[in-house]
């Protein structure tokens, strides 16, 4: 079926007119030139974004909501730390900063990079107290609620006196008049989490040895994993900078945010995909010249890598809107394929120069179509990976290829129709080649050979597998400089920790039932640090008490008001005549509550809004501020996880940020028995779904290869079939144990691209088990080929990113070892129709 199928297309292709089959392709590129053309108009556009590559994870809407919060609420923020060696420089420098921010903002009006300029909030106090101070009957920090419950009033009224007399208390008239025991300033304090920075001028400061850093924050107005506002928002960094750097240059800067991570994520993918496509496209060039020493060789190899990018470009854009710079990266490999096609064609020609271009096209159709069919299916087979990046780098190649291949079948006709040079030299080394290995081949014919050649590979490939270790940590997918993540870890530390990559979520069906589980988990996390298991954290339940907890201050505080109001004002000397009115205050406010409504229409609230999930997207404030002083985040919102659940939807939610993760593992023992309290880790969620998927793809490669024996027996018979799949299943299993053996562990990318060594291999097998007149012309096809794709994919091993430099480094395996097997199966054929011929004779 499939000879008759190539029978047909070979006669269709003859009979067609060269001159039309151009017209045809020349349509084609220049509506798909059009096409993309229209696509940018409308939007279509780079993207940088490193959360792109990244699997969706399936989770419930109430986890999915908590990280959207986390990711825009933390994403865009920039920290900027200047450390001095005093004080007073130190806080000059942030004003300048500061300036200089405010002054381009000012400047650029609503088209500022950074907004939300700030450093301490010096009003944050006084907000605070007139947001509390009217519910100050409902509130107790732990001393004073003991002391009451004990009925220990004695210990108030002397921490009372002795804040009479203190200089520097918080006691006036008129707050004795409303509260004579002073409980609310301590409760004030409560209020504020114990931290290493500290507040002066309007400044965030923290010590770092013998110096002063001051901390200046903002937000970009853009995500910062969109190159102009990267730039944009670089360059306004910069420029304040170097003022501050002018007038006090000594300062020494540290920085953190994900804008400095994207940053280099851009440059480094910009850069690689500059050096390293350019040096694949020379090598190529290279080849071609030095193959046919013609200028039409190289010309149309320039167009067949060209139409594949134009191709790739147009259906990259059409399935996604957008092109993710990794995706280029990795689409460098692209010219090291769609040009086997090209030698393929050349080589033919040069072994048989009376034939004409048409009928070369025609003579390689079959070889070649089944090649790209089974190259493209291999690049589905990525596709079927849970990455979008992958996805898009799957559409991109498997269109690339389509590129490639109908400039072969279309243009090549026509334009190819020039003779070559002599080139008698190539093709009598790619026969004395061929010779060699064949003689070398005999030697293993005999059982010994092959036994010990067999015995070889056997030790190889066992001892190199049972040393494989995996690694799916998806951290790997992009790993920022040390000159990033230095300076960020100081700032860190800096700001008590910062906030780490993983959460907590606590959930509840109401809001009351929501605030006593953050008031319970509390004290939990408080012991977590106490083991130093944690180093800080930021929770709802220090700002908003349940109102289980305000009615127990409430009745507790009735010891005061209502039983020892008169000993209370006695032994402070406090005038009689306030016991009705204070009186008449602890009744009004009896039915008044502090609630998340209320809470969140302060500036402070507004900070803290975003870890608040209430059921209704309206219902749930947001604020695009930071989460509070201490709280740095300097990694991306893509750090931050998700985990499976059930459907939690109408549930009230809060998020409990982490920072200063010591031991991870003994703090999410402590909430493995609560169901009501998640600990989020999206880094740990998404590495396993690359194991499992790492799993699935050699599961799939494994099926890949069976799918092909069938499909090639149809066409070669089974032995040869078999004989076909085995070069690349042998390569894979030797690419695996060099792995091993060299001790790089084994993840999905390595997986992603044994799926591509199957792929590219399988063409090299088929283009040997077609040959005819012993091949010459196929092993100088196959040792361009190999050199082209071992130039694309040798430079992606020497990739920053470990995923790219994964996926390189397998592949250059993988086709090396293509390369060194599949002329074997010429010698096999020859052996196997040589002993078909004695059988036919015997009988």
């Amino acid at each position: 079926m499939a000879s008759n199928f190539a029978a047909r297309a070979n006669q269709a292709l003859m009979q067609s007119s060269p001159k039309w089959r151009l017209v045809v392709w020349l349509l084609l590129m220049l509506s798909a030139s059009l096409w993309t053309l229209q696509l940018w108009q409308n939007g279509a556009r780079v993207q940088s974004d490193i959360l792109a590559m990244l699997p969706h994870l399936q989770q419930d809407k109430l986890t999915e909501r908590a990280l959207n919060q986390v990711e825009a609420t933390l994403a865009d923020q920039v920290y900027i730390a200047l450390v001095a060696k005093d004080e007073t420089t130190a806080i000059a420098a942030a004003k300048l900063l500061m300036q200089k921010l405010e002054t381009d903002l000012v400047a650029r009006g609503k088209q500022g990079a950074l907004t939300d300029i700030r450093s301490a909030d010096m009003q944050l106090g006084e907000a605070l107290g007139q947001f509390y101070f009217p519910h100050r009957f409902k509130l107790l920090t732990a001393p004073q609620a003991e002391a009451l419950a004990s009925q220990n009033i004695e210990s108030l009224i002397e921490a009372a006196t002795a804040q009479l007399y203190n200089a520097f208390s918080y006691a006036n008239s008129n707050l004795l008049a409303q509260d004579p025991l002073l409980l609310f300033p301590a409760n004030l304090l409560a209020l504020a989490p114990s931290s290493k920075v500290r507040a002066s001028q309007g400044i965030l400061l923290a010590n770092q040895g013998d110096n002063v850093a001051a901390v200046v924050m903002a937000k970009g107005r853009e995500s910062a994993f969109n190159p102009n506002a990267q730039l944009a928002q670089m360059t306004a960094l910069t420029q304040g900078l170097d003022a501050v750097k002018q007038s006090y240059p000594d300062i020494t800067v540290l920085k953190a945010g994900a804008l400095f991570h994207a940053l280099a994520a851009t440059q480094t993918a910009k850069s690689e995909i500059s050096i390293l496509g350019l040096a694949s496209l020379l090598g190529v060039i290279a080849l071609v010249w030095l193959a046919f020493r013609s200028v039409m060789p190289l010309l149309l190899a320039i167009v067949t890598i060209s139409s594949g990018l134009l191709l790739a470009v147009t259906f990259t854009l059409s399935v996604f809107g957008e092109l993710h710079l990794l995706t280029l990266v990795f689409g460098t490999s692209l010219i090291g394929i769609a040009i086997d096609y090209s030698f393929h064609f050349y080589c033919e020609r040069l072994s048989d120069s009376e034939r004409s271009a048409q009928a070369t096209v025609a003579y390689i159709f079959p070889t070649v179509t089944l090649a790209f069919i089974t190259s493209a299916l291999a690049y589905v087979g990525i596709g079927l990976a849970p990455f979008p990046g992958m996805q898009q780098v799957a559409i991109f190649c498997a269109a690339g290829l389509l590129g490639a291949y109908l400039t072969l079948i279309l243009a090549y006709p026509l334009l190819a129709g020039s003779r070559l040079p002599e080139g008698s030299r190539p093709l009598a080394l790619a026969g004395t080649y061929l010779a060699s290995l064949t003689q070398l081949s005999k030697r293993f014919t005999t059982p010994l050979g092959m036994g010990m050649f067999a015995l070889v590979i056997l030790v190889w490939c066992l001892v190199g597998v049972t040393k494989l270790t995996v690694d799916d940590d998806i951290r790997h997918l992009q790993q920022s400089l040390a000159s990033v993540t230095e300076p960020e870890n100081q700032l860190r530390q800096l700001l008590s920790g910062g906030t780490d990559n993983q959460f907590l979520l606590v959930r509840a069906p109401n809001e009351e039932a929501l605030l006593q589980q953050l008031e319970r988990v509390s004290p939990m996390l408080d012991a977590a640090i106490a083991n130093q298991e944690l180093g800080n954290y930021v929770s709802l339940s220090r700002y908003l008490p349940s109102h289980q907890r305000q009615n127990t201050a409430y009745h507790l505080q009735g010891e005061i008001y209502q039983t020892q109001i008169d000993t209370v004002l006695t032994s402070l000397g406090l005038d009689e005549n306030l016991k009705p009115e204070l009186q008449a205050a602890y009744l009004a406010a009896k039915t008044e509550y502090i609630t998340p409504a209320t809470f969140f229409t302060l500036g402070a609230g507004k900070q803290l809004a975003p870890l608040w999930l209430a059921p209704s997207e309206a219902n749930s404030p947001v604020s695009n501020g930071a989460l509070n002083d201490d709280g740095a985040s300097a990694e991306h919102g893509a750090e931050h996880g998700a985990d499976q659940g059930a459907d939690y939807g109408a549930d009230y939610g809060a998020i409990v940020l982490l920072g200063g993760i010591q031991q991870i593992d003994a703090l999410k023992a402590r909430f493995t028995q609560d169901e009501s309290v998640q600990l989020i880790d999206k880094v740990a969620d998404i590495s396993a779904v690359m194991g499992h998927y790492r799993l699935l793809t050699l599961k799939l490669l494994a099926l890949a290869l069976g799918i092909a024996l069938l499909l090639f027996s149809l066409n070669f018979g089974f032995k040869k079939a078999a004989v076909v799949v085995a070069v690349p299943a042998l390569a894979a299993l030797l690419t695996l144990a060099t792995l091993g053996l060299t001790g790089s562990p084994l993840s999905l990318f390595h997986a992603l691209a044994l799926i591509l060594v199957f792929g590219i291999g399988i063409d090299y097998s088929l283009f040997f088990a077609s040959a005819q007149n012993h091949g010459k012309a196929v092993m100088m096809a196959v040792f361009m080929s190999a050199c082209s794709t071992l130039l694309a994919f040798g430079l992606l091993a020497f990739s920053q990113t470990q995923a790219i430099h994964y996926f390189g480094l397998t592949l250059s395996l993988g086709i090396g070892f293509t390369f060194l097997l599949s002329p074997l199966i010429l010698t096999t054929t020859l052996a196997l129709t040589t002993n078909q011929l004695l059988t036919t004779k015997k009988s």
